[in-house]
């Protein structure tokens, strides 16, 4: 399977932007899609998951009720609806997909990530 992500670009504080993921290849086993983000000098943190199957979502508190994960199974593509956007969500986002079943938001659990694209939250 691989992962292409998209829809990261230039925001200014309290906007908007919605990031795609879109998986190809025998994503069968692959039972749940993430969204981590990464800023030089700092650890990978996960943002939001969401399974495939059951409906399951996490988010990390730095973003409850500003970011909005879902899913499309039909286009195998997991979106990341980011509101109220912050000065300190620029990062670069890259999802990540599993056919494991570690902790959701643990970069370690992820077995394929897609390239990332570029968030810049600035006036």
């Amino acid at each position: 399977v691989q992962l292409q992500a998209s829809g990261g670009g230039l925001v200014q504080p309290g906007g908007s932007l919605r990031l795609s993921c879109v998986a190809t290849g025998d994503t069968l086993d692959y039972h749940a899609t993430a969204w981590f983000r990464q800023v030089p000098g700092k650890e990978r943190q996960g943002v939001s998951y969401i399974s495939t199957y059951d409906g399951r979502i996490f988010y990390a508190d730095s973003v409850k009720g500003r970011f909005s994960i879902s899913r499309d199974n039909s286009k195998n593509t997991v979106y990341l609806q980011m509101n109220s956007l912050k000065p300190e969500d620029t990062a670069v986002y890259y999802c990540a997909t599993t056919r494991g079943w570690g902790p959701p938001l643990m970069a370690g659990a992820f077995d394929v990530w897609g390239q990332g694209t570029l968030v810049t939250v600035s006036s």
